[in-house]
């Protein structure tokens, strides 16, 4: 419980009715959890206006409620405050009703297209392994040390983040590392948070059904290092092109990490095969379980955090030689008996895809086959689907096109516009299967000795979602059972 006044804190207040020397029992922007003594936050955005349920939450005990437009009827025991911009306050009234959680733990946010969850992962897993208390906020799980908490979004909604730093600030967290999406940004569910530092992996097509052009992704990307201050740091991938476009109008102070040019984090590949990394990272000899190039930018990004936080430099590179990356990135397998390959990715958008394609083809000896099942979400960006399709069967032996995740899209309709532009010879490498557990046993058949078979598109998601409904389904379990079932 906090009063109500106190939780005003730096918001651009325009109105007030009512008296805000009054109790707060909880703070909320959905309606839905709104119970008696409850502050009620009616924010505008992208598939709904929270002023919309401004009645529902009176009715469901709200006593107080911010907004951007007051209502032409108000009641006399509820309190109302009008701001100009009610998703930027409702950050900050979130991050003060739970204590201002940040002031009292180092948090560290990770934005880009690719390879967040496996640096906030690898981080979370190194600081475990050096004995530190610490937080993981990501795709797959949230962590408080040992515990185990579920995850609907990259980035939590603004109140249920909060609520979930003042639990990692209460159980001692000396860190917390957290995936920052660019809808989150934009939304302004991270208003509020002082981050300690701030890490950029790489920015490539993806999220055009939500920012609708590059330049607005990149732009709202950036805007999350425009706020950073001088008490923190941030580190960029200097061999993106635009690493530096992210740090132009930082205050923060600025490192970076690169393969190819000089940076403060400099790492060179020795080798890279299916036993992990042998790489050079500032000078030092080091082989990591991780595989592939985009796993060396992840480790040096890993690295370079590390360091910025005053680790031990020997100390951190010695946990981190033995550390695996995060569920559903490049996990790999071997059928029992013939030695086939199977490899399990996130990869959902064009660079991801090949990204992990040239991967596999440097890990390869020459003869073997590389047989590749993947589709495309529905009710996301179109514009990424032929290109999708075609990457697939351009850099695979066979291309095995399927459902993702359709939502409430025709999967049929998805897979052609997959195939669209192709060329005949591109055709001729490509099935369409649209049962997914269907396309994985194709797959697995169709699979000789030391083949490798990559299962692209969803990872560690246990689920798929058709017409609007999830069902259970996991790729990896789907993969081992198929080849459990060829071995019989």
């Amino acid at each position: 419980m906090r009063p109500f006044q106190d939780i005003l804190y730096k918001i651009n207040l325009q109105t007030i009715i009512g008296h805000t020397d009054i109790p707060v029992l909880s703070v909320e922007i959905d309606s839905r959890r709104i119970q008696k003594g409850s502050c009620f936050i009616a924010v505008k955005g992208v598939a709904g206006d929270g002023h919309l349920f401004i009645s529902d939450a009176i009715a469901s005990g709200a006593v107080a409620i911010v907004c951007e437009n007051l209502p032409a009827e108000t009641v006399p025991h509820v309190t109302y405050v009008q701001t100009n911009d009610a998703a930027k306050a409702a950050g900050m009234i979130c991050h003060a009703f739970y204590g201002y959680p940040t002031q009292s733990l180092k948090l560290i946010g990770i934005t880009g297209t690719n390879g967040k969850t496996t640096v906030a992962t690898v981080l979370f897993n190194l600081s475990r392994e050096l004995g530190i208390s610490v937080g993981l906020i990501s795709t797959v799980h949230n962590r408080i040390n040992d515990q185990i908490l579920a995850a609907t979004h990259t980035t939590p909604d603004v109140a249920s983040l909060n609520q979930l730093l003042h639990q990692m600030s209460d159980a001692g967290c000396e860190y917390v590392f957290m995936e920052v999406s660019s809808h989150a940004i934009h939304q302004q569910r991270i208003s509020g948070l002082h981050f300690t530092g701030a890490v950029f992996t790489n920015i490539t097509h993806d999220h055009l059904d939500y920012h609708k052009t590059f330049d607005e992704y990149r732009r709202v990307k950036k805007m999350f290092f425009d706020q950073l201050t001088a008490a923190s740091f941030c580190i960029t991938n200097e061999d993106d092109k635009n690493g530096s476009y992210m740090l132009q109008n930082t205050a923060a102070k600025k490192y970076s990490y690169s393969l190819k040019n000089a940076a403060d984090f400099k790492g060179k590949i020795i080798d890279n095969s299916i036993m992990g990394l042998h790489m050079l990272i500032n000078d030092q000899e080091v082989m990591f379980r991780l595989i592939g190039e985009f796993n060396a930018y992840n480790l040096l990004a890993v690295y370079g955090t590390a360091v910025s936080l005053g680790l031990d430099k020997q100390e951190v590179l010695r946990v981190m030689s033995n550390l695996h990356g995060a569920e559903g990135r490049f996990d790999w397998s071997l059928s029992p008996q013939d030695g086939v390959i199977g490899i399990i990715d996130y990869a959902h958008t064009p660079d991801a895809l090949l990204n992990v394609l040239t991967t596999i083809k440097k890990l390869q000896k020459g003869y073997e086959q590389v047989i590749t099942v993947v589709g495309c979400g529905g009710n996301r960006d179109k514009t990424k689907r032929k290109v999708m399709g075609a990457t697939a069967a351009m850099y695979s032996t066979k291309a095995i096109l399927t459902s993702d995740n359709p939502r409430t899209e025709n999967p049929s309709q998805i897979l052609i516009e997959m195939k669209e532009d192709m060329t005949i010879d591109l055709l001729k490498k490509v099935v369409t299967v649209e049962d997914r557990r269907e396309a994985i046993r194709m797959a697995v058949m169709l699979a000789r000795k030391d083949d490798i078979i990559l299962v692209a598109g969803k990872g560690h998601e246990k689920f798929q979602e058709v017409k609007g409904v999830k069902f259970p389904f996991d790729d990896k379990a789907v993969l081992l059972e198929a080849f459990k079932e060829l071995d019989k």
